[in-house]
């Protein structure tokens, strides 16, 4: 991930944790690491080059309304 992002691993790891707070989506403790598509999104957001945001969970669905 650092090299995509032209970073050292030390550098990225301090600054992810910053980025973190502002919504970069967190390490995934099954698999260890952050879906590339999701950081990347990030950063397209960050830098005005995507409208799309992304959205909370509007609840559980219910299956039986139907």
């Amino acid at each position: 991930m650092a090299r995509r992002l032209s970073q050292s691993p030390t550098e990225w790891a301090t600054k992810a944790k910053i980025l973190e707070r502002d919504g970069l989506r967190k390490v995934d403790p099954l698999m260890g690491g952050r879906p590339w598509p999701a950081v990347q999104a990030y950063f397209l957001r960050r830098y005005g080059l995507s409208t799309v945001e992304p959205m909370a969970p509007d609840g559980v669905e219910n299956l039986d309304a139907f």
